[in-house]
């Protein structure tokens, strides 16, 4: 059985409901993870997507500001939702999708938005970087997010750290810019490796070749400068890592009218 699962940091969904129709259209992932949806769940356009074929979802959202949701075409066995740094601010949902999805076995789907962290890559003076440091500290620690090497678990979302080296444009200039500084990649990593995660992303595109999901509103030509940074992560268990059968970057729909600055990563699995 064939898995498609989509993460895209959407940043609005009701603002970008006919740009994630457009995507749904002609992808059909299985399953899509948003981030940043900025939607309380009662506002949630959940009649639009159950015409287009996706009538589960799983919520964690709140008005204005970060915000996280499963949807998929195949039917949930459970959901959960998991507050970190002792705040309810909407930036985890996971969902098992099993026998109900026609799984013989199955897979807890985590979907994640890591605080971006301000501007400052100084904790002592911004309470944003020190909160964001904090949250990869309790991801590292988060026995939940332990593959255990058998588990069959899948982490998606924007996590907010280009952690190696050709992740973003230039190593050298972004090591003092958020998202890019060795702390931060040291903690993701960490939390990475203490968990036991694969970086699907780099099995499929090995370094040195650049990757890059995210590019800023403020370049004028973002596509011919390609100032980017791979912000937007898919990592497995080492039990699903060799059912990884294909990973792309629609990097097409940063140029779409009123793009997110994020754009969607999709990852195939023979499950």
């Amino acid at each position: 059985m064939k898995l498609s699962i989509t993460t895209w940091n959407i940043n609005s969904v009701r603002l970008r409901i006919d740009s994630v129709a457009k995507f749904i259209k002609s992808v059909r992932p299985d399953v899509l993870c948003l981030q940043e949806t900025k939607c309380p769940d009662d506002k949630f356009p959940r009649k639009r997507f159950k015409r287009l074929g996706y009538e589960h979802v799983a919520l964690n959202g709140q008005k204005g500001y970060h915000g996280v949701v499963v949807i998929s075409r195949l039917p949930f066995e459970t959901f959960n939702i998991q507050s970190f740094c002792g705040k309810t601010d909407c930036r985890h949902v996971s969902a098992v999708l099993g026998e109900r999805a026609g799984l013989r076995d199955p897979i807890t789907l985590h979907n994640f938005y890591v605080p971006a962290g301000g501007d400052i890559p100084d904790p002592a003076v911004n309470v944003k970087f020190a909160h964001k440091l904090s949250f990869l500290d309790e991801m590292r620690s988060f026995d939940a997010l332990r593959c255990n090497g058998s588990n069959r678990m899948i982490l998606v979302g924007d996590l907010n750290v280009a952690p190696l080296e050709h992740d973003v444009w230039s190593h050298k200039q972004m090591l003092r810019v958020v998202s890019h500084t060795p702390i931060e990649c040291e903690k993701l990593n960490a939390a990475q490796k203490d968990g036991g995660w694969v970086d699907a992303m780099r099995l499929r595109v090995p370094e040195p070749a650049k990757l890059y999901t995210w590019w800023s509103y403020r370049a004028l030509d973002w596509e011919a400068s390609d100032r980017g940074r791979r912000l937007d992560h898919v990592w497995v268990a080492p039990a699903l890592a060799d059912q990884v059968t294909d990973l792309r970057v629609s990097r097409h729909l940063r140029g779409w009218s009123r793009p997110s600055d994020h754009v969607p990563v999709t990852a195939t699995l023979e499950v």
